[in-house]
């Protein structure tokens, strides 16, 4: 059986780099108990950036987990631009942002895995249609 792939949201990775945030103890906790990688795509990495620079933080921390492979990154989201428009439209009324879509097409793809996230709107996606995405939040524990 393949091992299940955390697939990395931008509130986990604010929390775990960020004293500041209200999920940074929660965020601390899980981060040691995974293994690496880590795997997401670039709408959360730019998320992530721009919430650091917004509270001048360094985003360094951020470039050197990429460059020490310990966050990953295979999502194309032009390969998969079909699917994240058609979840885009679907959940138009959420709002869903780049990112969340970019990360429920890649829980499509990847199976098993699970999400890392403090986004509540993962409660309400599904992938592959109906299917709940298996989730590592601070509100499903």
């Amino acid at each position: 059986m393949a091992a299940t792939r955390v697939i990395l949201d931008t509130g986990p990775l604010i929390g775990y780099l960020s004293r500041n945030d209200q999920h940074h103890e929660w965020a601390i906790e899980c981060w040691r108990a995974l293994s690496d990688p880590l795997w997401t795509c670039e709408a959360v990495l730019s998320e992530a950036i721009f919430v650091l620079q917004s509270e001048r933080a360094n985003p360094e921390p951020i470039l050197r987990l990429v460059e020490r492979r310990i966050i990953r990154l295979d999502f194309v989201m032009n390969d998969h631009r079909v699917d994240v428009v058609r979840l885009l439209r679907k959940y138009a009324d959420q709002p869903m942002s780049m990112a969340d879509a970019c990360l429920v097409r890649m829980a499509e793809v990847a199976d098993p895995c699970q999400v890392f996230t403090t986004d509540r709107d993962f409660q309400v996606y599904r992938r592959k249609g109906r299917h709940v995405i298996p989730l590592l939040s601070p509100f499903n524990n």
